[in-house]
């Protein structure tokens, strides 16, 4: 009995043990009650505020979604959003942990933005946005190239280096907009010029035309990921980097240009926003799509077109938390932590969808037969 009594002490009051065979329906249930969970805490806090919740929620759909106006608000979100989350998927299904994706944005934006105010007048129309799109690739794929050669090469942080480069990116940005890219007529506040017509994307459906530029990206993402020799590659340099070099891979080679790829889509980015939608280059342009980015590619797990729901549904709950504020008076910093709480559980369910949690004292007691 004492031997008994010991066992039961002895052991943790929680064990987290790693589920091997979860069916899709049990996935699917705790997904949808993690939404409901979120949904009630989200709802918790907005009570807390004196609102009712329900009109609350109802608002952030009709907000987000209701007219063309709001519409194109949304998918405006969505657009960059997509893209950036697409832009680090390559990245971190190597396990290259790409935190960079704003300055690699930003470096995109501020090459196609050079194009836009000073050669506009020397190109035709498609050509000037052919070239800003080269440029900004180019750019964000070498802004990504730099930590990838320093990791290639020295095995340095990627994590901190990709980091500390969007601050530099984006003071970039900061000394042209006060510097050499100040507008002559932006008086008290230096700004850069708006761009030229010539230089801003044609719509489609009302919308500028990067929503079929990141369509496209999905469905290349998941075929060069799912069928092509380079993911295949990038996914061994993934798993082991020992074992890549053991088969003989080119690991560095394979870093690099994976990561070129990633800040490539990045930079992709960077143009979309500059010539589709603000028309400007600005300090915020990145607009923290970068880091919003990682919650979506985590919630997909890599996956692009589960990525596309995923986005959809981050740009209603910001498009949507910007409406509250407007019409219930609720205060952004409010609105964000709703947002937060929402995106919590979401992430949190994932935990319960590999992992079990088995309490003490709930196991049955097998007694030897002697």
């Amino acid at each position: 009995m004492s031997v008994m009594h010991h066992h039961m002490a002895g052991e943790p009051l929680l064990r987290i043990v790693k589920r091997t065979d979860i069916s899709r329906k049990k996935t699917w249930i705790i997904r949808i009650a993690a939404v409901l969970l979120a949904l009630c805490a989200g709802g918790l806090l907005i009570l807390a505020l004196g609102h009712n919740p329900l009109a609350v929620y109802a608002d952030m759909i009709t907000g987000s979604l209701s007219t063309k106006t709001t519409l194109l608000a949304t998918a405006k979100i969505a657009i960059p959003l997509l893209g950036a989350a697409l832009a680090i998927t390559p990245a971190f299904k190597m396990k290259f942990w790409n935190i960079g994706a704003e300055g690699q944005i930003t470096a995109g934006a501020i090459a196609a933005t050079y194009f836009a105010l000073f050669q506009f007048e020397n190109m035709p129309r498609p050509v000037l946005l052919l070239v800003m799109f080269l440029a900004a690739l180019l750019a964000g794929g070498l802004w990504g190239l730099i930590p990838a050669v320093f990791k290639a090469r020295w095995g340095t942080n990627e994590t901190l280096f990709t980091l500390m480069l969007n601050y530099v990116a984006i003071g970039i940005v900061k000394y042209l907009r006060m510097g050499p890219w100040k507008s002559p007529t932006s008086a008290g506040f230096p700004k850069i010029d708006m761009f030229d017509s010539a230089a801003r994307l044609p719509n489609v459906f009302g919308l500028n035309i990067g929503w079929i530029i990141v369509l496209v990206l999905v469905a290349a993402m998941f075929i060069y990921m799912k069928y092509s020799q380079h993911g295949y590659e990038l996914s061994v340099v993934g798993e082991s980097e020992r074992t890549a070099k053991y088969i003989g891979m080119n690991v560095a080679k394979i870093i690099m240009r994976t990561i070129f790829m990633s800040g490539a889509i990045a930079g992709i980015v960077g143009f979309l926003i500059v010539s589709g939608s603000s028309y400007t280059l600005s300090d915020t342009s990145s607009g923290g799509y970068g880091f919003t980015a990682i919650t979506v590619a985590w919630l997909a797990k890599l996956n692009p077109f589960s990525m596309v729901i995923i986005t959809v549904f981050l740009a209603i709950l910001t498009k949507g938390s910007n409406t509250i504020q407007t019409d219930f008076k609720i205060p952004a910093s409010a609105a964000e932590v709703l947002t937060g709480i929402i995106l919590f559980f979401m992430l949190g369910c994932e935990f319960f969808i590999n992992y079990r949690v088995i309490f003490r004292g709930k196991k049955k007691i097998e007694v030897p037969n002697d």
